[in-house]
């Protein structure tokens, strides 16, 4: 794998191709008149067009690292953080890495970065074995992906914490969870990492990095552990990015050089049809309460069940058309958790917003402020889960049940 950090000058130019071709057994996208649409977009003209490859870059980097790590993963490479969620040295390298690929491609200007990770347990003298475990991963990954780079323990600390940003209103601060899915990806089932841009408080862009997922048809088999076992095929690793206005995409997560494709939300309107997802863990979400706003809907397929913000991406290409999220009432979600999806599913034609219909608001810090629990869906769908909402869910059920 060869990944270089390309200055945008000059006429450079990206092609996206708009095909009919199936993904879980449906159309990505319904051209009006042609099977094959060639649209030419230029990266700088768009708005963020940099930013978004230099994101895309940065995701597939960490995404290496985390393979990797997921493949020969043992329990010295596993700490248990406070709050009681796993958390492994691809945690903290891939966040490092995502600092280091954004913080070169702009050099003039200050990072600013909102991520999951900090450095302090690294810093203690039990955390210098993992400190130097996590440093040798980072700089094989930069040795393969020949970026002639190395670096010490100490600059990997200093990247971490770059991670500290508070977020906002203002100003541009990027969103990052490096590992979307921890238990997951402990697990040997689905993660992602996640990568947003907020530019005054709005996410003007997202980028997914899905290792463990499928690029055709996805099944129940794929939420489940041996999902890291079936990838490494050529089939298997997804990219999912989009631009504010511009759409969202998908192509394959380690062949930079494919042609992406536009993706959308499958346009349903009968709930008989409709497949919804829901997390694999139920500790922050309960299984409950989405089992009885499925039920209030007459959605009758049973669930797919997957961890991380792949879910975020299958409803965006069309695998499932429901994403229900309903954490007890002493949770709070984490903008790093919903930010790169929230775009991809919106520029694919899909509606996310809480319980109550009010869209996402990643303006108000580190965390958001939601009425009982997040529904993504595309449009017909989405305002007939917000009437089961309003019957169903009138408080939440407690997490686990």
């Amino acid at each position: 794998m060869q990944i270089s950090l390309r200055q945008h000058s000059g006429r450079v130019r990206s092609t996206y191709t708009v095909v009919t071709r199936l993904c879980c057994g449906r159309p990505l996208v319904r051209p009006r008149a042609s099977v094959n649409v060639a649209v030419d977009v230029a990266p700088q003209t768009l708005q963020y067009g940099k930013e978004l490859e230099n994101a895309k870059v940065a995701v597939r980097l960490a995404s290496k690292l985390c393979q990797i790590v997921q493949r020969q993963l043992s329990a010295e490479e596993r700490a248990d953080k406070k709050d009681d969620s796993p958390v492994t040295v691809a945690d903290y390298g891939a966040q490092a890495v995502v600092a280091w690929a954004l913080q070169r491609a702009d050099p003039s200007s200050r990072l600013s970065m909102v991520a999951e990770e900090d450095s302090a347990e690294l810093r203690q003298p039990a955390g210098r074995n993992m400190l130097e475990r996590i440093t040798q991963l980072i700089n094989s990954v930069f040795a393969e992906a020949k970026v002639g780079v190395v670096l010490t323990p100490e600059e990997v600390l200093k990247l971490i914490d770059l991670g500290d940003s508070q977020g906002g209103p203002t100003g541009r601060h990027w969103v990052l969870d490096p590992i979307d899915g921890t238990r997951g990806f402990v697990g040997m089932r689905q993660y992602a990492v996640c990568l947003g841009m907020l530019q005054d408080g709005e996410v003007v862009l997202g980028v997914l990095g899905c290792p463990n997922l499928p690029q055709g048809p996805v099944g129940e088999q794929d939420g489940q552990e041996g999902a890291a076992q079936r990838a490494g095929g050529s089939d298997v690793g997804c990219l999912f990015s989009a631009h504010r206005n511009y759409g969202a995409y998908a192509a394959p997560l380690w062949d930079e050089h494919a042609e992406p494709v536009r993706i959308q939300v499958e346009d349903l309107s009968n709930p008989r049809e409709a497949r919804f997802m829901e997390s694999v863990e139920s500790r922050h979400s309960s299984h409950s309460t989405t089992a009885a706003m499925a039920e209030e809907l007459g959605v009758v397929l049973p669930p797919l069940r997957m961890d991380s913000q792949v879910k975020y991406g299958l409803l965006s290409r069309g695998c499932a058309s429901i994403f229900m999220r309903f954490p007890p009432p002493t949770y709070k979600e984490k903008i790093w958790d919903h930010a790169a999806g929230f775009v991809i599913v919106e520029e694919a034609g899909g509606r996310v917003t809480d319980a109550g219909g009010a869209r996402l608001d990643f303006s108000r810090g580190r965390f958001l402020q939601l009425d009982r629990g997040i529904i993504a869906a595309p449009p017909a769908l989405h305002k007939q889960l917000l009437q089961a909402a309003s019957k169903v869910a009138a408080a939440p059920l407690p997490s686990g049940q």
